[in-house]
């Protein structure tokens, strides 16, 4: 039997999609979760093939969710909002039904579903690469222990590279996220953030003061007694956010 687990915060979303999936045999709908952490909590417990997963949720949406998962199962978004369809394939989802959709859009869905190839290593390999694209994001969602932790942007301090991670500094503590820095320099504010050094993305508000450091360098003093390293590149853009 094909594991199905349906997310979705609108219980009659969840209906028609129990309703249209009884028309196919060997799938087993194992539960309805309606936010993105009980979702993970399922999904961690059950296993299952098959996610019906919604965009817009309480707490943390679809995308967020699909990031805290070392292994996400295959994806089918449903979803009313069609701004999110580039990032849904983006990180390989089978399709991207668009509420309200017909029967037979959605077995033609499934019918993509039964035919794939695509693997959940290949999708977990996508999410990491590529995350959620949502540009000036205002949080970073991320795994603490066993525990979800909603960092709001105005608790980081710095981030820092880190092999395959990103070391993110905060006021609440440091935090292993496995994404690159490039990927949040192209995402976080570009008012509040700044690529300083191919190391260091800071927040250009926890800066005490901006110090020479060897020929021609400098080093930025933050809040919290961080000295960051500035690269003559860094130091000319971010002299171009201060306006100075």
């Amino acid at each position: 039997m094909i594991k199905v687990l349906i997310i979705d915060d609108e219980p009659l979303a969840c209906e028609l999609i129990q309703e249209y999936l009884m028309a196919f045999e060997n799938f087993e709908i194992i539960g309805f979760c309606h936010d993105g952490f009980s979702g993970i909590k399922r999904i961690q417990e059950e296993k299952p093939d098959l996610l019906f997963l919604d965009v817009q949720m309480p707490k943390i949406n679809g995308f967020e969710m699909l990031e805290l998962l070392d292994e996400p199962p295959s994806i089918i978004f449903s979803t009313a909002f069609d701004q999110y369809a580039i990032e849904a394939f983006e990180a390989n989802a089978i399709d991207y039904l668009l509420k309200p959709y017909s029967k037979e859009r959605f077995e033609k869905a499934v019918n993509k579903f039964l035919k794939s190839n695509l693997s959940p290593t290949d999708l977990s390999k996508t999410l990491n690469e590529i995350g959620t694209k949502n540009k000036d994001q205002n949080r970073i969602v991320l795994k603490d222990g066993g525990k979800i932790r909603i960092l709001p942007l105005d608790e980081i301090i710095h981030l820092e590279a880190d092999d395959d991670y990103v070391k993110i500094h905060s006021s609440s503590g440091k935090f292993l996220k496995k994404k690159t820095l490039q990927f949040y320099e192209d995402n976080l504010s570009q008012d509040s953030f700044c690529r300083v050094h191919r190391s260091h993305l800071i927040n250009i508000t926890q800066i005490e003061r901006i110090d020479p450091y060897e020929k021609n360098g400098h080093l930025a003093l933050l809040k919290d007694g961080s000295k960051i390293p500035i690269s003559r590149g860094g130091f000319q853009k971010l002299k171009e956010k201060l306006n100075i």
